[in-house]
């Protein structure tokens, strides 16, 4: 028979064959008396049966006991296993092998007990690769391609390398930060609309509320258009209308957008040009892709509908099940170059001019500022009077370059914008926050104005 390819991100668990999409549920279980319920069954249920709904179980995949005390006799593991029967009872007719792209949420002890729980029902899983491996079908020359993808609960970011294949370099799992945190902010923006424009409040029931949640991929959909588009609730035979604008929608979720920027930043490095892969499910989102196109640079690639299983059925047909399975973290490609044209790029929130230590501004000019524990003769320098641990005695870098401000790190201990871990380097922005040691320095980017020659 033939070889199945599946991907198991609990915002869509998808099982793909060379036909079609064979299985396509979310990662929520409905706990009651008379028994489980995985998948879409229980999505249905999510607002109206709330305590009885478990979603983080394929995130914390474990055999420790469920918190629930009605169901302490059962573990998110024995969650995992009722959706993955459920998967190969729609998907056995269809292949006798699985290769599963797998989440960077899952770490190795998760993994593990994944390929446990498949070997108990037998699933002959043939490989597991990384996700983001998967759905890397193509070099981008020029550029470095960083995986965006969204799971429930999770924003999964990944740099690319490409030595002659797709190869994973370095990943970010941004927490509590998925689709579940971006549904409640629209859930509540939409409720909210509605009481202002028909005085109808829909988190007044858990049927209309569950109505809001079921609704929402279909008016995001009409909002990727942009302009004003009507939502509409009936409940008991009363239909109520109103409604809101694209822009609306977004505002509700830029502190999610922004939490996922802000580490993007950090992961590119100054001298490269970012290729910004974003799953179908991350495109989806409104406003995301022109927020990283603005905040981050460099180009947007969206990838079509089941991209990351599609990706492994069609690089992975020659692989039949052996021994141990291991993770996989490189592919050759299987598509054409995409060129990128190397360009310097503005930064979107502005150039900064000047460095804010304390209440000192230090201009950021044609040469370079070095920050650290012991000044170098002939350099510019900020002092820093007090020890502080984490601190190298030459820290990092500022300086103009290309007409971008880029901050360099030398330490060993790390230096960190807006709180993430830099990766070598990064373009600055206006408004941003540097930190240097433990608890740390923390040196704000500003800029100032020249006005009547002054």
């Amino acid at each position: 028979m033939a070889l199945l390819a599946a991907d198991i991100n609990d915002a869509g668990i998808t099982v793909l064959s060379d036909d079609s999409v064979i299985y396509r549920e979310p990662g929520f279980a409905l706990l009651e008396d008379d028994g489980l319920t995985t998948g879409n069954a229980a999505y249905v249920n999510a607002r109206i049966k709330p305590r009885r709904i478990h979603d983080h179980y394929w995130s914390n995949l474990s055999t420790d006991a469920l918190p629930d005390q009605r169901f302490r006799h059962l573990s998110s593991a024995d969650l995992v296993s009722r959706q993955i029967e459920q998967l190969w009872d729609a998907a056995r007719a269809h292949g006798d092998r699985l290769v599963v792209a797998v989440p960077s949420y899952m770490q190795s002890a998760n993994l593990g007990l994944f390929l446990g729980i498949c070997n108990e029902i037998g699933v002959p899983v043939v490989a597991l690769v990384d996700a983001a491996v998967a759905a890397t079908r193509r070099e981008y020359a020029n550029a470095t391609p960083v995986h965006v993808d969204m799971s429930l609960h999770s924003a999964l970011l990944t740099r690319m390398a490409q030595p002659g294949q797709a190869q994973v370099d370095k990943t970010a799992v941004v927490e509590d930060n998925g689709l579940a945190a971006l549904y409640q902010s629209w859930i509540s923006t939409l409720a909210e609309t509605f009481v202002q424009q028909s005085r109808f409040d829909p988190l007044h029931t858990a049927e209309t509320e569950q109505m809001l949640l079921d609704r929402i991929p279909r008016w995001l959909s009409a909002a990727a258009g942009g302009g004003t588009i009507g939502i509409d609730v009936e409940y008991r035979g009363i239909s109520h209308h109103a409604e809101i604008d694209s822009l609306t929608l977004v505002s509700a979720a830029a502190p999610v957008y922004q939490r996922i920027v802000s580490q993007l930043r950090a992961l590119c490095r100054a001298d490269e040009t970012p290729a910004i892969q974003l799953t179908d499910r991350a495109a989806r989102m409104p406003g995301l892709a022109d927020m990283l196109k603005a905040r981050v640079g460099g180009e947007v690639f969206l990838l079509e509908s089941a991209a990351t299983a599609r990706g492994l059925l069609n690089r992975c047909r020659d692989m039949q099940r052996g021994g141990d399975v291991s993770l996989i973290r490189k592919l050759p490609w299987d598509q054409s170059t995409v060129e990128l044209s190397v360009e310097a790029q503005d930064s979107a929130g502005g150039r900064p001019t000047h460095i804010l230590y304390g209440n000192t501004a230090y201009a950021l000019n044609g040469e370079a500022l070095s920050l650290g524990s012991q000044a170098v003769a002939g350099e510019r320098w900020i002092d820093f009077r007090d020890s502080m641990p984490g601190l190298s005695r030459k820290h990092c870098t500022l300086s103009v370059e290309n007409g971008q401000c880029v901050v360099r790190d030398y330490s060993r201990y790390g230096t960190f914008l807006n709180g993430h871990r830099l990766d070598g380097s990064a373009v600055l922005q206006v408004g941003d926050l540097i930190r240097l040691g433990t608890p740390g320095f923390e040196l704000r980017l500003i800029t100032t104005e020249v006005q009547d020659g002054a």
